[in-house]
């Protein structure tokens, strides 16, 4: 359980994390780029498949909230998956109120992996995630102290390297770039103990 956040606290977290990456995908999907995780198992399958991205999003989730339920918590999993359905809900309509007539491949693989980013570390900070390999990364970290940033980046790198079959090299250049944006912020900024509250120092 989050003791650290009120209840208040943790539902705006997750409103606010879940927007940050449904603003990313949405980036990605102007210009054709991956990325990695089950968010880019999502937009590799879109390509060859008749579903879109939210569709195939949530369905991909579904067999990892056994792992989050049994090694996260009710709370946690509960989270998560309200987490994954406002990204699948919002990268498939974010277009109804956002509209993005020209927009440059780097920037939107660099700011775009930086919202992900971003997004994921707000989460991660207030006991959610977005399912999938981020359930893994998180648990690997609590139970053996491996960051979780690390565990994601090399993860999503993989996915982005499979997209070969279906992507452009360059794009896949810039798809890994996007991937390791968005892990660079969550490696840097999401170490195990580094934010908890030290006791206060006797005079």
């Amino acid at each position: 359980m989050d003791r650290n956040h009120s209840k208040r606290e943790n539902a705006l977290a997750l409103l606010i994390g879940s927007s940050l990456v449904s603003l990313g995908i949405f980036f990605f999907n102007q210009v054709g780029l991956l990325t990695g995780g089950t968010a880019g198992l999502a937009l590799f399958l879109q390509r060859v498949t008749d579903f879109s991205f939210g569709e195939l999003f949530f369905v991909i989730n579904l067999p990892f909230y056994w792992l989050a339920y049994t090694q996260m918590g009710k709370r946690f999993t509960l989270s998560t998956l309200v987490a994954v359905s406002i990204v699948s809900f919002g990268a498939d309509h974010l277009s109804a109120v956002l509209t993005i007539n020209s927009i440059h491949p780097v920037y939107a693989a660099l700011f775009g992996g930086g919202l992900i980013g971003m997004g994921m570390l707000v989460m991660f900070r207030h006991q959610c995630s977005l399912g999938g390999f981020n359930t893994l990364a998180l648990f690997l970290q609590q139970r053996f102290g491996i960051r979780a940033g690390k565990v994601q980046m090399a993860l999503d790198c993989s996915i982005v390297i499979l997209s070969l079959l279906v992507v452009e090299p360059w794009l896949i250049g810039l798809s890994v770039a996007a991937a390791i944006t968005t892990n660079l912020v969550l490696a840097m900024n999401h170490k195990p103990g580094r934010y908890q509250v030290q006791p206060p120092q006797a005079a």
